[in-house]
């Protein structure tokens, strides 16, 4: 495929807002693609040459791509000719327009675009611009960039300048990729949980979408866990009562301590170690102490295994809060950080041993595997506390000893279930610490809009929050509240840097809201958030049935979650279940 056509069907996709439309513009697009190309056009859709766990990206500034769209057009656009500097004029285009794409196509429509190259061959030059590393990668960046764009039509250079800015914002979900991958191949929906079982074994879409295209249902099939690919995180749900979690789980089943720290999946091959947030980043390079920790206490050749890392004063023997914890997910100063704030990392689950998946057999049978290769006393790596557990009253008392130690509550399991991989159910439960007020636990909301400060809110940009929930079955965002108050100054700040980063010329595809805010963002940032109840409320689209969705009820920020995914927020049927669990309760 040239890029111009792929070009062609960025321009469809960025023009609407409906979810189903970007559905059927993506199954035409897989139609017209081939085996070869297929799986780099799914990492360019999302503005990427790989997937977002491997470390590998673009990375050029504004100034840098102004540059190269300066030596690209600076003999042929009247505007440039003659300039002194015409890497500033591009800038001062840039700032007018909003958008280095749209500035670039302003500049490229009076130059000959020398060819008409194919995907594969813009995917390799900017995946060469990418690997440029040392001494002289600046200029390297620059000028492959600009060869790029002087091959290209102006429609063309418009995407292709936004994704080493990161700024292409086409708003499509991988489960939206998932659905039109299986209409274009099959004329309906049917395929999707085949699509995603295999999705969620390697979180790599490329991966599987050229799987599927070489070899079908059957390579899809075939597709096992692989050492350094994460797993996307198995997920819990919530009951309003340890009765109600008796009855879900059984006659027996497993407690294990919920701490408050950074989920993290480990893989080892060797003396490789690979480390993974709960949002598929390769968080390896932050967390020196835990690699350590792994190559000298993990008894195994290859393993992958789930823990919670979390600060501890081995001192005092106490768990530091989160705020505490979250310092450790800075980018600089590592080495210093992980001195002042060690790590303990609890592992609880067992996905894969010595070259063989264990996700599939029950609990019971992977805790038994992780306990033969951890030990309890571990200095870095330790197993997780657990207990099998009988009755609500036992659970109750766990909960307490649990909270008194400064931990988040408990996770309850079945102990014949499996690892169900990017699946939320009961076979895992959660029951976290309550708080005053109504509503027992916190909300996972996503950042969807901005409203603009008014009086001292002026100077921070930002006034107010429209936050949403995830309607899975629709794989769209639904708004749940406005947040006006309970936000310190550096929290406003910090909102505001992030959405600025994320802005949006119009409501995302994937976004459902009745109400405008300012401006959009792109759904990526997730809010941790507490309120006193949910409510029934006619201006949200929350669950929303006959006109009227749920609500939060003075909502205040609790703290930001940067380990967790958009669709990793707290989803509608969650919050129904929220919602009846309150009248419980009274």
């Amino acid at each position: 495929m040239k890029f111009s056509k792929l070009a062609q069907y960025y321009e469809k996709l960025e023009a609407t807002s409906k979810r189903l439309e970007l559905v059927d513009i993506l199954s035409k697009l897989f139609k017209d693609s081939n085996a070869k190309e297929i799986g780099k056009i799914c990492y360019l859709i999302q503005g990427r040459v790989a997937p977002f766990f491997e470390p590998i990206e673009i990375g050029m500034a504004e100034s840098m791509v102004a540059q190269a769209v300066a030596r690209a057009y600076g003999p042929t656009s009247p505007r440039l000719r003659g300039v002194k500097n015409p890497k500033d004029e591009v800038l001062k285009l840039y700032r007018r327009k909003g958008n280095m794409g749209l500035a670039a196509k302003e500049l490229a429509a009076k130059h000959h675009h020398s060819g008409d190259p194919t995907v594969e061959k813009v995917f390799e030059e900017l995946l060469k611009i990418a690997k440029f590393t040392g001494k002289g990668t600046v200029e390297q960046k620059v000028s492959t960039l600009a060869e790029i764009l002087k091959s290209l039509d102006p429609v063309s250079v418009k995407h292709v300048v936004n994704i080493p800015l990161g700024t292409l914002r086409l708003g499509i979900g991988d489960p939206t990729v998932l659905d039109a991958l299986s209409i274009a191949k099959n004329g309906d929906r049917t395929l999707r949980p085949i699509l995603e079982d295999a999705y969620n074994k390697t979180s790599d879409l490329g991966y599987v979408v050229e799987t599927f295209f070489k070899h079908g249902e059957s390579g899809l099939k075939n597709i096992k866990l692989v050492v350094g690919k994460p797993v996307r995180p198995a997920l819990a749900e919530r009951l309003p009562s340890a009765e109600e979690a008796v009855k879900r789980l059984g006659a027996e089943f497993a407690a294990e301590p919920k701490f408050d720290g950074f989920r993290v999946a480990v893989h080892k091959d060797g003396d490789k170690i690979s480390l993974f947030s709960r949002n598929l980043e390769n968080t390896t390079h932050a967390f020196p102490d835990i690699v350590e920790g792994v190559k000298e206490e993990v008894r195994a050749k290859s393993v992958i295994l789930e823990g919670e890392a979390i600060a501890y004063n081995p001192q005092t023997e106490e768990f530091l809060p989160f705020q505490e914890t979250t310092k450790r997910r800075r980018k600089y100063k590592i080495e210093e950080m992980a001195k002042e704030l060690p790590l303990v990392l609890f592992a609880f689950d067992l996905l894969y041993l010595n070259g063989k998946n264990v996700a599939d057999k029950p609990y019971r049978e992977r805790r038994k595997l992780l306990s033969e290769i951890i030990h309890k006393e571990g200095r870095v790596v330790r197993l997780a506390e657990e207990r099998v557990l009988h009755k609500a009253d036992e659970i109750k008392k766990f909960f307490d000893e649990a909270v008194s130690e400064g931990l988040e509550g408990l996770m309850l399991k079945k102990l014949d279930s499996p690892y169900v991989a990017g699946g939320r159910g009961f076979h895992w439960i959660k029951f976290k610490r309550s708080q005053a007020g109504e509503l027992t636990d916190t909300v996972d909301c996503v950042l969807l809009g901005v409203y603009a400060g008014k009086g001292k809110r002026t100077e921070f940009g930002v006034g107010g929050l429209l936050v949403g929930v995830y309607d899975k079955k629709k794989d769209e965002f639904v708004t749940i509240s406005r947040i006006g108050t309970g936000l310190t100054d550096e929290e406003f700040r910090k909102v505001n840097g992030m959405a600025r980063k994320l802005r949006v010329s119009h409501k995302p595809a994937r976004v459902n809201a009745k109400i405008e805010p300012t401006f959009w963002v792109r759904p990526a940032e997730v809010l941790e958030i507490y309120a006193d109840e949910i409510t029934k409320s006619p201006v949200h689209t929350a669950g929303e049935k006959n006109g009227v969705g749920y609500a939060l009820r003075f909502p205040r920020l609790v703290k930001f979650r940067e380990d967790r995914r958009a669709e990793d927020a707290t989803t509608v049927n969650e919050i129904e279940k929220m919602y009846h669990a309150q009248f419980k309760k009274r």
